[in-house]
Formats: C-alpha cells, structure tokens, sequence
C-alpha cells in the first residue's frame, strides 16, 4: 500500500495593491468630498484629504483628476503641476486617497471659457462656448501626493 501525503497551502489574504503617487499621505482623516461641496469657505487654503471614485483624469498630461463622493453628486479635482504627479489614465474607476490645500480660483466669463475649451480639448470633447454661463467660481485640490487603491 502507498502512503499518499497532502499538503495544504493556507496563504492569509493579501492586501489589495496600491499605488502610490508623488508624497506620503500624512493627514489621519479624509473629509467627505460633500462636506467640502457644501462648504468650500471652510477649507479654502488648509490641507485636506479626499477619497473617492476617480471619475476622470487628464488625458494630455494626467495632470489632474477627480474624485467622485459615494453619491456621486459631487466631485473634487485633484490637480498638480505637470510632471510632479502624473495620474495614470487606468486609475479611473478606482478608489482613490489624495491630500494637498484645496484653493478657490475665481474665473472672469473669458477666463471659464478658456478653461472649458482646453478642457474639451483635453479630453477630446466638443466644446460650445454657449455653455459656458458667467464668471465662476471654482474649488479644486493642489494635490501632494495620492494614493490609488485596488
């Protein structure tokens, strides 16, 4: 008779993979993307960290992306100065970590249509300056570093 041995391999599950972008993260909390929607006054200049669902990213330089709160209704922009970050294109979709000082940019009419339009460009959309309504007012994240989870 033949003595058979089994072996079982027990391995303890892995953590998912991340991926880690320009510097450390190094505030404890994330803000809701909503609280800071509802509030922007309030952390105007202070450093924040965000998460969320990337819902977009620069398709040109990957120099911005945004973060889409578990709602969805909102979303914040995390942009850096092209080359310090460069925000991968596969990131959307997957859940992200991001902290830099969330600025306020106040734009004339012209200035939001500029913006729009290298906007559309960007990202390889029509562009109708007739959408474009007014001065604006706009909130995004100088981004730090990041973190893409998954």
């Amino acid at each position: 008779m033949k003595l058979i041995a089994v072996f079982t391999l027990v391995c303890a599950a892995l953590p998912a993979a991340e991926t880690k972008l320009g510097k450390a993260l190094v505030l404890k909390e994330s803000t809701p993307v909503e609280e800071i929607a509802a509030n922007p006054a309030l952390y105007v200049g202070k450093a924040v960290q965000v998460k969320g669902k990337v819902t977009e990213v620069c398709e040109m330089m990957g120099c911005w992306m945004s973060l889409a709160a578990d709602a969805g209704a909102h979303s914040l922009r995390i942009k850096v100065n092209d080359g310090d970050i460069v925000f991968p294109k596969s990131a959307v979709g997957r859940v992200a970590i991001a902290e830099g000082r969330l600025m306020e940019i106040k734009l004339t009419r012209e200035q939001a249509v500029a913006r729009a339009r290298h906007e559309a460009e960007e990202q390889g959309r029509k562009f109708d300056p007739a959408k474009v309504k007014g001065p604006a007012t706009i909130y995004q994240i100088q981004g730090t570093g990041a973190v893409l989870l998954d």
